[in-house]
């Protein structure tokens, strides 16, 4: 039997880890930003027509028309599955924290 990770944790990955910080600092994708606009280059189709909302923590390719939630954008980047995906943004999650309590 699989074990399945906790619903909160999951929320948690998905909407606390800002989705524009991922692409750019840990994944590494190739962006642009002008008037006022964060562009990255899609990981499926390879074009710039994309576009990330921060308040929804969301990004999406208007070419391939593909939506990307944080775990989405790692399995596609890293081309994992859920499971390992899970696993980077709960590492990515706690480097954060270790960094937040040392600014402290």
């Amino acid at each position: 039997m699989t074990e399945r990770f906790p619903p909160e944790m999951l929320r948690k990955l998905r909407n606390e880890i800002p989705i524009n910080l991922l692409i750019n600092e840990f994944l590494k994708l190739p962006i642009k930003q002008s008037e006022g606009y964060f562009r990255f280059l899609c990981p499926i189709c390879s074009e710039f027509v994309t576009a990330t909302n921060p308040k929804t923590n969301l990004a999406r390719c208007f070419r391939c028309e593909k939506n990307f939630n944080p775990i989405d954008m790692v399995m596609t980047v890293k081309q994992v599955n859920f499971r390992s995906a899970v696993d980077y943004l709960a590492s990515i999650k706690s480097i954060k924290l270790i960094e937040l309590f040392k600014s402290i």
